[in-house]
């Protein structure tokens, strides 16, 4: 299940950072913000509209109220009546700058939103922006576990009762991270896959034959991570003798695509006697080393091709 549009508005920007409301009314914070960035209008408030990205937040920084003060008054209205178009989402003003009192006009006028902060220009710009990125990132649900493990955001997937908790379970008792069980919510950040689990989920895990369990309550608030980057997809699937399983690791690498992004996969079966926990642990501890470059079904490759080039 994937779901693109987030409803976002200006009124969650306000509650999140604390700004302050200098015009704009409740009904004038319900305004959308569907893009994930900023404006710096420059080229508006010197008279060139083609191609301004009227979507975007506005931010006025030192360089743009000291620019202001260098307009007359026809142009000002000119230009703030054209950044407080009916899609523009909000103007925030930097460094608790005074607002020019033109703009302050136009706002009421128009009951738009225009905000203050008391931060740098540069770290208000940065702090927005990652709000926006995670806040409208694309986003997708499925099903299955994820765990930190040896720092590595592992997500667990297959068929029902394959004992995804239960391994899930086992790891946490060994130390590890548990961010959802069942259901992960993934959100494209970037070139990044952030996995994370529904609120009404969250710290639980669900073991057939005991119920809900409090994963937090029962070993502690460490256990537990709100969000993690998925770096791994380890598949469970059940043992068929007659499946040809990787057994050297020099096969074609296999990836899971979330959201147009690969992430490396595994397929691990699932067999009566065998430990999965550490099987998993292996398993993320090898990929870890070969991502530092060392690959060990390379290197058992390289041996045979040296003792076969020695023997003949």
């Amino acid at each position: 299940m994937e779901n693109v549009e987030a409803n976002l508005k200006v009124k969650d920007l306000v509650n999140y950072f604390d700004f302050e409301i200098i015009e704009g009314s409740e009904q004038s914070l319900e305004r959308p913000i569907v893009i994930a960035d900023t404006n710096r209008p420059g080229l508006e408030l010197a008279g060139f509209f083609d191609f301004s990205q009227s979507k975007r937040v506005v931010i006025l920084g030192d360089k743009e109220i000291a620019y202001i003060e260098t307009m007359d008054e026809r142009s000002q209205r000119i230009s703030f009546d054209f950044i407080t178009n009916e899609v523009t989402p909000a103007i925030i003003i930097s460094k608790s700058h005074m607002c020019p009192p033109i703009l302050k006009e136009i706002a009421k006028e128009k009951d738009f939103p225009l905000l203050r902060s008391m931060s740098e220009t540069y770290r208000l710009i940065i702090d927005v922006v990652t709000f926006l990125d995670e806040k409208l990132a694309p986003a997708a649900s499925r099903h299955g576990g994820l765990l930190s493990i040896y720092g590595k955001g592992v997500m667990i997937s297959g068929e029902s009762g394959m004992g995804k908790s239960e391994i899930a379970l086992e790891l946490i008792k060994r130390g590890h991270l548990l961010v959802a069980d069942d259901r992960v919510d993934c959100s494209r950040i970037h070139n990044k896959i952030v996995g994370r689990a529904p609120t009404i989920l969250r710290e639980m895990l669900e073991i057939r034959g005991i119920g809900i369990i409090n994963v937090s309550r029962m070993f502690g608030a460490s256990s537990v991570l709100d969000k993690v980057e998925v770096s791994l997809v380890v598949q469970l699937e059940q043992w068929h003798p007659d499946n040809d399983y990787d057994r050297v690791g020099i096969e074609d690498k296999k990836f899971e695509t979330i959201l147009g992004v690969d992430i490396p996969k595994i397929i691990l079966p699932v067999k009566e006697g065998r430990s999965m926990a550490v099987i998993i642990e292996s398993a993320v501890t090898n990929f870890t080393l070969s991502e530092m470059g060392m690959d060990s079904a390379k290197e058992f490759e390289q041996r045979v091709l040296d003792f076969i080039a020695k023997n003949n």
